[in-house]
Order: structure tokens, then sequence, then C-alpha cells
């Protein structure tokens, strides 16, 4: 399967018309023909129903339409971003990020970015943290923003808040009777989910080591892939999830209770190459200290414990 043949069965699909496929994508129709047919014996499943007038898509040949749409938009993104920073209209800003950092501030850290440069072209790329350290060196990302310590002398870590944890918990059971400070030894004996389930180590494994200190030991442990999977099987009464305070905002079904106990908390942690001397890196620090200054409502002392970050390496 190439680019090619994702152009001429989309070129198919769309004119619902070998004939006028072929003359908008300036091919013989029998090559056309036999290109979607290679396509077809690759796959193993008939995309087209060739025998009706228009040409119509099978079930499996919608699902394939909408996919191929996808990849062939995705690579004119991929063009069009390469060319203009090959002839030097934009720059890039590759960016990093756990899912749960999208609830503190990163989004209002990219729109301020996007204000104070619009020469850069920024990119945010999902990948748990123990991914964006390899990426960092391997010039993937060039910040990054998750949740892990790391040791690699290649990378700098700058901690730029202490969040505190919450306890989500399955509204209409005993421990959603009450809105306090849950203590950390009540998870003793209760169905535990955690996230991610892998690559490790990562966000679980400190969830887990916390409740190890605290010799804390929960009836069973689910590992699921992601945050919004946890909170889904919370709502659905399987189980209780600890997650950053900030993800609060991400489902209105549950009842929540911030973590009481010794270093309940999560760090949200800046990554940059040691010796980076990009002036995008110096411009995503001052944001950052700007935003902090304003005192937004993710950053008060109900959802972190008191700190600021320091810049100096």
């Amino acid at each position: 399967m190439d680019l090619r043949q994702l152009r001429y069965f989309v070129g198919v699909a769309r004119e619902r018309n070998f004939t006028r496929a072929a003359q908008q994508l300036n091919i013989a129709q029998p090559p056309l023909s036999r290109q979607i047919q290679a396509l077809e014996d690759e796959l193993g499943v008939a995309l087209l129903i060739r025998n009706s007038r228009p040409v119509r898509l099978t079930e499996a040949g919608r699902l394939f339409y909408e996919q191929a749409l996808q990849v062939l938009g995705r690579v004119d993104q991929m063009r069009a971003a390469t060319r203009r920073v090959g002839l030097n209209q934009n720059s890039v800003l590759s960016i990093g990020f756990v899912a749960s950092t999208l609830y503190g501030g990163l989004p209002s850290l990219v729109r301020k970015l996007r204000h104070r440069a619009p020469d850069i072209e920024i990119q945010v790329l999902e990948m748990m943290s123990i991914q964006q350290i390899p990426a960092l060196k391997e010039g993937r990302i060039d910040i990054g923003f998750g949740r892990l310590h790391h040791s690699d002398s290649g990378v700098v870590e700058i901690v730029l808040r202490e969040e505190r944890l919450t306890v989500a918990i399955p509204r209409d059971t005993p421990l959603a009777q009450d809105s306090a400070p849950l203590p950390i030894g009540a998870l003793t004996g209760q169905k535990l989910i955690v996230y991610p389930k892998e690559p490790r180590p990562g966000y679980a494994d400190q969830v887990l080591n916390l409740l190890h200190g605290h010799d804390v030991r929960p009836a069973e442990v689910q590992e699921v892939r992601e945050i919004q999977t946890a909170l889904g099987l919370v709502a659905a009464e399987t189980g209780l999830c600890i997650i950053p305070s900030s993800a609060r905002q991400m489902r209105s079904d549950v009842h929540y209770r911030l973590l009481e106990g010794e270093r309940a908390t999560s760090p949200v942690i800046l990554y940059h190459r040691v010796g980076d001397t990009s002036p995008y890196i110096d411009l995503v620090k001052e944001v950052i200290k700007e935003m902090y200054a304003e005192n937004p409502s993710w950053l008060s002392a109900e959802h972190n414990l008191p700190t600021r970050p320091s810049f100096a390496e």
C-alpha cells in the first residue's frame, strides 16, 4: 500500500465513476482499475461495488475512505509545514505533553506563545513522560511537560509546581458522602484503578509507590491505558482512581476528594535539552513566569503546594 494507491482510491470514491476519476487523476482507466484491485487484494476485502451505477463503497470501503482522507490530509500538512520551514517562513517548536497537563496551564501557554511569536509553527504531541526524554535527545520535540523525574544528564528538568492529588470516587458510595480531604489510609481495601498501563515507569508507579510508602494495600489494582478510561470506570462504580487535582474538570459524574497524606502530590515538570540555545526556550520560560504572576485558578492553593518554579540551571 502506498500514497499513490490511497489517492487513486479516494479519487474513485469521490467521483463514484472510474472514467471520471481517471480523468481527474490524469491516468488511463485500466491502470487505475489495476491499482484499486491491487489495494483490495492486499487488504483482503472489497472496497467498491463495481456492478452498480454509480460505483458504491462497501462498508469496509467507507471506513477505508475516511481513514485515507485523514492520512492524505496529514501528509499534505506535513508537506506544507516542511516547505515553510525550509523556506525560512516559519520556525517549528514541538511540544510533548502528558494528557493531564491539558487541564492545567498548557492550553493557555500555547495560546500566549502563538500570540507572542506568530512566526512559530507550534506542534503539540501527546506522549508519556518517559517517552519525552528520548524524544528530546533525538530532536523529535523541543520541550516537554511531564510528571516523571529522570537522571539523564542531557536533559534539564524544572519542576513548575507540585500538584495535589485527588481521589475520584463513584457517586452514591460511602466515601462520596463527604467532601473533606480523604486520608490516604482510607484507600486500604478499596479497588483502585491506575493509569497508564504502559509505558513504565510512569504516573501509575508514582501512585503505587505513594500507597506503598504509607503501607496502604488496595484490595485490587486494575491498570488501564489512559485517564479518560480510568474515570469512565469510576463513573461505572468499578473502583477509585487517584488523579492530579486539575483533572477534576474531565468528568462531572463522579465525586472528588483531595487526598490527604505526606507526598500526596504529583510534579508538573518542564523538560528541555541541556545547552539548547533556541530563543524559544527562553520565551517559553518567560511566558510561564507571566502566567504564574497572573495566579490563574488552576494554580490555586486548593490544587497545588505553595511553590514557584526556579529557572536557574
